[in-house]
């Protein structure tokens, strides 16, 4: 597929630019031997959970912030899972998911991108203080030109509104944009179809070599780092020359 010429290029945050499974870590030294499963089913268990306040409750009316789901979120893997979840367990996990470990190519490649004169972003569930910190930490806010929160809709991905939201932002200073010359990065291939849908160009971050979603549609690109992506974005804008 020839790549559409790229003007932007907005990032997914939790599990594309930050680790979510670098929770593993500290879950394992809480309960040994079962860190790994920990973190897997607090990760499943929250994404079900925006998916089920979004789609009860269109009008936001269910709204609560990615923070309080995470938090939610680990409360039932711990019971599901039959471990004992204290006050001072609980808030060092938050705390580790609070500050997730982030990808080390990701400042090297959000750099390369605007020197290449193009607007980079992350578009997140993730509630705007969680993505303070996490930008913060990871030492990402002089590489980012937006950082936006699902908090303004009321909602989480991939519902549409979600998705554009990042083009009416884009679309502030840049009003010509199309939608197609935005490229989306997720390495959560739910949220690619998703973007895929809404009309963005996509770039599945497919790093686990994962099979793809069985859902009649396929994301634009497909590569496992980033700096495929980068190659991606050389060639269209060589093309469109």
């Amino acid at each position: 597929m020839k790549p559409s010429r790229p003007r932007a290029v907005l990032f997914d945050a939790y599990g594309t630019l930050f680790d979510v499974y670098s929770v593993a870590l500290v879950a394992e030294q809480l309960y040994p031997g079962r860190g790994e499963a920990l973190a897997a089913l607090w990760r499943d268990k929250q994404i079900e959970y925006t998916r089920l306040v979004t789609m009860a409750a269109p009008d936001g009316g269910l709204y609560r912030s990615f923070w309080e789901l995470t938090r939610a979120a680990l409360r039932y893997a711990c019971a599901r899972l039959g471990l004992a979840l204290t006050r001072d367990r609980e808030d060092r996990l938050m705390n580790q998911y609070r500050h997730l470990s982030a990808f080390p190519e990701n400042r090297e490649v959000l750099a390369a991108l605007k020197a290449r004169g193009l607007v980079t972003g992350i578009l997140s569930n993730g509630d705007p203080a969680m993505l303070e910190v996490a930008v913060k930490s990871a030492g990402l806010t002089e590489v980012l030109d937006h950082v936006l929160s699902v908090e303004p809709v009321r909602c989480f991905k991939p519902d549409p509104r979600v998705y554009g939201l990042g083009l009416e932002t884009l679309r502030r200073t840049m009003p010509d944009l199309s939608v197609r010359e935005v490229w989306f990065v997720s390495s959560n291939g739910w949220d690619a179809v998703g973007a895929t849908w809404f009309g963005y160009t996509t770039y599945w971050l497919n790093r686990a070599g994962l099979p793809p979603e069985e859902l009649g549609t396929q994301p634009s690109f497909e590569g496992r780092n980033l700096q495929e992506l980068l190659m991606l974005i050389d060639r269209a804008a060589g093309g469109s020359r």
